[in-house]
């Protein structure tokens, strides 16, 4: 089992910055190399989609609308973070952190991101 922990989120205006941070209780990108962690959101009344994903190699992969922008690292062996620039309204949702260790998918509580002025 892995338990996700996020920190980070709030409210932030148009064109701010936010920090979030993924704690996992194991490290998770040790053994099986598709192992990954990454974020992902979910706004109102759609799908959670990805926002970005680090694999046990450090390989990384943005969704297109936040390319640019957001940036996801390691910050040791089972912390993740996620610094997000130049925020837009259309950023605004829930922000999930998932991980995946051995084939199996864990998610975070999720933390609330709106980008409003």
């Amino acid at each position: 089992q892995v338990q996700l922990v996020e920190s980070g989120g709030g409210l932030v205006q148009p064109g701010g910055s936010l920090r979030l941070s993924c704690a996992a209780s194991r490290n998770i990108f040790s053994g099986n190399p598709s192992n990954n962690m990454g974020w992902y959101r979910q706004a109102p009344g759609k799908q959670r989609e990805l926002v970005a994903l680090i694999t046990s190699v450090v390989a990384t992969n943005y969704a297109d609308s936040v390319k640019g922008r957001f940036t996801i690292s390691r910050d040791n062996a089972n912390t993740v973070s996620l610094q997000m620039n130049s925020l837009k309204p259309e950023d605004t949702g829930v922000y999930y952190c998932g991980a995946r260790w051995n084939v199996l998918t864990f998610w975070g509580q999720g933390t609330q991101v709106t980008v409003s002025s």
